[in-house]
């Protein structure tokens, strides 16, 4: 038997790649074979609040840029980073665990309109099949809703900081109750606020890869994980009634070296919502016009391949927050004293030299040291929080009555220089009056997100050239529709009466001085919808909630087969009909889960359970 052969082939490694490889090797006579782009998760991504030290590392990080549309007028050179997982787990392994499954009203709405088996009737077993929570009294829980024995952690973090739960009394004195988010009715017309349910497990990161295929599922005989191998097309051929059938996977090494693998049954894509569409580009599997402009020969015309990119974007309010806040001091002694070290921190850089600290260094290293084992032995402390803990959702009455159109997040510590400069593209001298001030490192704030959660617009992913190590062209067209912007002023106006219905009085709100000027604002009084909106066309970024670029019904029917091709599956975010109104990555760990459901059945392939009919 060839070592390149397998029954299925499985390109990407992440939120829904991880399920499915996993899953399908249940069956020890099924060989699986898991090709990923990346290599294993470093030790740090285990640490929940590490979040940005993966973002913009390219040996984590695909390290995307898009154009912005019409917003990223802050950003320098109009750009916004894209963070996308390059490691096995994908974006679950650097995204920040808020485990939000959606509205019930998304997955009807994606059945009504032609998505048959994805009503959120059909969708729940798929979310509770994967979740492993863990009890906690700090969060209200539709118990018909959830599972404790998933491989999936999720948890609230211990200790909650005073900053989440003061938004969530904040959110209930304006209106919106506490209550479970991913509970069957969502709080119904009133919306609802909670402490984030996270992709956590005592503590540490739950990403994909930690949950379904580290340990025991990684050392199966019939799973093969190829890691630092860049797909770079479908292999296929001629079927015997027409069109094409996929017969396996083209990939480059890490060397350089151009191999192949093939699949006997199927071959599924599984590289998200950038990656998937530029796979069935360069395999010639798109729109004629735009592959014959990259060089590539087209396969089978299919024009909506790569369109309809939809994605969430947010923009910040930040509050100095005394005793609500968190310090990136406190952040960075909780990483143990390896992070305070110099050039940037207080301890010396070699750490032979730390018997000649003065006493107050004695101590903050004790303290480092404390806080890191800690958490090592406990899974408590700070660093056990990715620090955007708490949310709430609503319905803004601006139209897509069937689902919640709004949320907002709280992040109860501010951003340092080097992420508003490195992660966000922004200069914190434009987006502060006094940056030394608000950026110190005992400086507590808080940043409140106002973030629309449908939204219209549309962007596009497209090839830049034929050339598979070239990233793809991303457009996100954010507020191309009139109506998204609407619906981002009453968001911002909603988070403004949070903040102000604050247990604790919060500092004023730190806008950017030169749109303050521009706009006449006065210290102490409302901002207005001219100073609002400008906010959000300079300051808005990606949540990376990018969906739909394969969406079911234009790219792949309903058991997410590719029109047009025999064998080949796409199966992650970019076969959503329509973003879910919250973060997307408990949908994209369900479509996993039910895609390997699909298959199993379709192939006969045994798995440990079958949740669905």
């Amino acid at each position: 038997m060839s070592t390149n052969s397998f029954d299925f082939i499985v390109v990407g490694g992440g939120s829904a790649g991880a399920v499915i490889a996993a899953r399908l090797s249940e069956d020890p006579a099924c060989r699986v074979a898991l090709i990923e782009a990346g290599g294993h998760p470093p030790p740090v991504a285990a640490i929940p609040a590490a979040c940005p030290m993966l973002q913009t590392n390219p040996a984590t990080d695909w390290m995307y840029t898009a154009d912005a549309g019409r917003c990223g007028l802050g950003l320098e050179g109009g750009r916004m980073m894209v963070p996308r997982g390059r490691m096995l787990g994908g974006s679950s392994g650097l995204n920040y665990m808020a485990y939000v499954r959606g509205h019930p009203g998304d997955f009807d709405a994606w059945a009504a309109g032609g998505a048959t088996g994805w009503s959120y009737a059909e969708v729940l077993p798929y979310f509770m099949k994967s979740e492993g929570l863990a009890a906690s009294n700090d969060i209200a829980i539709d118990e018909a809703a959830h599972d404790t024995r998933g491989p999936l952690g999720v948890s609230v973090r211990a200790p909650v900081l005073p900053g989440a739960t003061e938004f969530v009394q904040a959110a209930q004195a304006a209106g919106i109750p506490r209550g479970d988010y991913n509970g069957r009715d969502r709080g119904g017309a009133q919306g609802v606020a909670s402490l984030f349910q996270t992709t956590t497990r005592a503590g540490k990161r739950s990403s994909t890869y930690h949950a379904f295929l580290e340990g025991a599922a990684e050392k199966r005989a019939n799973l093969t994980i190829i890691t630092d191998a860049l797909a770079t097309r479908v292999l296929m051929e001629d079927a015997a009634q027409g069109g094409k059938r996929a017969t396996g996977v083209e990939y480059r090494t890490a060397a350089g070296e151009t191999r192949a693998a093939y699949a006997a049954r199927e071959v599924i894509l599984c590289a998200g919502a950038i990656g998937s569409p530029q796979v069935l580009m360069l395999s010639g599997i798109g729109s004629r016009a735009e592959l014959a402009a990259a060089g590539v020969a087209c396969e089978v015309d299919s024009p909506h391949v790569g369109k309809h990119l939809k994605d969430h974007l947010h923009v910040g309010f930040i509050f100095p927050a005394p005793g609500s806040g968190v310090s990136m001091l406190q952040v960075g002694i909780s990483f143990g004293p390896d992070a305070l070290r110099a050039p940037a921190g207080p301890l010396p850089a070699d750490p032979a030299d730390d018997d000649k600290l003065p006493p107050e260094l004695q101590g903050l290293k004790a303290e480092a040291v404390r806080r890191i084992t800690e958490w090592a032995t406990t899974g408590s402390g700070l660093v056990s929080s990715s620090l955007y803990d708490a949310a709430a959702w609503f319905n803004t009455g601006l139209g897509d009555a069937h689902t919640h159109d709004a949320q907002i997040s709280v992040f109860v510590c501010g951003y340092n220089d080097d992420i508003w400069k490195r992660c966000l593209r922004i200069d914190p001298k434009d987006r502060f009056d006094d940056a030394a001030k608000h950026l110190a490192p005992d400086a507590e704030n808080l940043i409140l997100l106002a973030n629309p959660v449908q939204p219209h617009s549309e962007g596009e992913v497209v090839l830049a050239d034929g050339d598979p190590t070239h990233p793809p062209v991303i457009r996100m067209n954010y507020f191309a529709d009139p109506h998204d912007m609407k619906v981002m002023l009453a968001v911002m106006r909603r988070t403004l009466d949070i903040a102000a219905h604050w247990p604790r009085p919060l500092g004023a709100q730190l806008l950017p001085p030169a749109l303050a000027k521009k706009h006449g604002h006065v210290d102490g009084t409302a901002p207005s919808d001219a100073l609002l909106e400008d906010l959000a066309l300079h300051y808005s970024m990606t949540v990376y909630h990018a969906t739909s670029t394969c969406r079911i019904g234009d790219v792949v029917d309903a058991r997410l087969r590719v029109k047009g091709v025999e064998r080949l599956r796409v199966a992650d975010a970019s076969v959503m009909p329509n973003v879910v109104s919250g973060n997307t990555n408990a949908a994209s760990i369900m479509i996993g889960e039910k895609a390997a459901e699909m298959i199993a059945r379709d192939g006969g392939t045994q798995l440990a359970q079958f949740v669905g009919a």
